[in-house]
């Protein structure tokens, strides 16, 4: 579904990003992972390459913090592939601390992290794809955008932003044939999700319609099709992949 596309993946050591690379691949994408330290890259490129020695996947450890690194690192691989197909903005931090005991800072990080790292990525990433002709770029929201949860107020405000800057550029970019979207995922099983007992398990089971957790694949599977040609008129959308969990 992606033979030949070039594509950048931004916390792809691990979790959904890891399972997206790895989707990617099987689907003939070249894909350019970057992670938080060289130590992480490293395990997960070398995961990938006792997969498949095939497999044409490469690195990178930029801060996403930093507008200048990341747009170096983006520059980079225009430099050795000549473009850039897709975008994939999943790298992000959650948080659940009660208002009472949050503070600015935290705050701050939350929203740099989870919204203007992304945008140190698109900057040099839009020019790009208008130099040659199009692209796709897709943002990681939650299901918490949609419905808030209980605590850890930065984290559902962080990703409200994602969707109004999903929607906006969708909205802007249309014209130079680059399409905007997201997927918002539930609860999936990630490392952390995966330590927690059983007895906290059920119970979120239980609140899923679909009665099961989401595995990282799910939200793979869902980046694959608006990435690919099959959504060729997809833009604008926040794609749950929740099980129908809302509240």
């Amino acid at each position: 579904m992606l033979k030949g596309k070039i594509a950048v993946i931004t916390g792809g050591t691990r979790g959904i990003g890891y399972a997206t690379v790895k989707k990617f691949l099987e689907n003939g994408a070249k894909v350019v992972l970057f992670g938080s330290r060289q130590e992480t890259v490293d395990k997960a490129l070398t995961s990938l390459k006792e997969e498949n020695p095939e497999w044409e996947v490469s690195g990178a450890w930029p801060n996403l913090g930093d507008a200048d690194a990341v747009a170096q690192e983006i520059e980079k691989v225009k430099e050795k592939y000549g473009r850039i197909d897709i975008l994939i903005n999943n790298a992000g931090i959650s948080d659940s601390t009660p208002i009472d005991n949050y503070t600015s800072e935290q705050f701050a990080k939350i929203m740099q992290l989870n919204v203007n790292a992304i945008m140190n990525g698109i900057i040099p990433t839009v020019k790009i794809m208008k130099e040659q002709g199009g692209g796709v770029i897709l943002n990681t929201s939650s299901m918490v955008s949609i419905c808030g949860q209980t605590s850890g107020i930065g984290y559902p405000t962080s990703k409200s932003a994602v969707n109004g800057l999903t929607w906006s550029l969708a909205r802007e970019l249309g014209p130079s044939n680059i399409r905007v979207n997201a997927v918002a995922p539930g609860i999936t099983r990630t490392d952390m999700v995966a330590a927690l007992p059983e007895q906290m398990i059920q119970p979120l089971i239980n609140a899923i319609p679909i009665r099961r957790i989401g595995e990282a694949e799910d939200i793979a599977n869902a980046f694959l099709f608006l990435a690919s040609d099959m959504a060729s008129y997809v833009t604008g959308e926040i794609l749950s992949v929740d099980g129908a969990m809302r509240t």
